[in-house]
């Protein structure tokens, strides 16, 4: 993820519920336009991959 993005999403987190609801519809919204084509095997993989060692970072931080 880019520093773009992450700069994104941690002002995401500093909005209102109210804001992030209306960000989020806004996202959904502009998103529904894009063609996106099925993920690989190899992508599903890579991607559980991070989010499992993602989770056990979280896990490790909250021991």
């Amino acid at each position: 993820m880019g520093t773009t993005v992450q700069d994104l999403l941690q002002s995401f987190e500093g909005l209102s519920e109210a804001e992030k609801k209306e960000v989020a519809s806004e996202i959904l919204r502009r998103s529904a336009k894009f063609e996106i084509l099925p993920l690989s095997d190899e992508e599903l993989v890579l991607n559980a991959e991070e989010l499992f060692l993602e989770l056990d970072r979280r896990e490790s931080t909250n021991d």
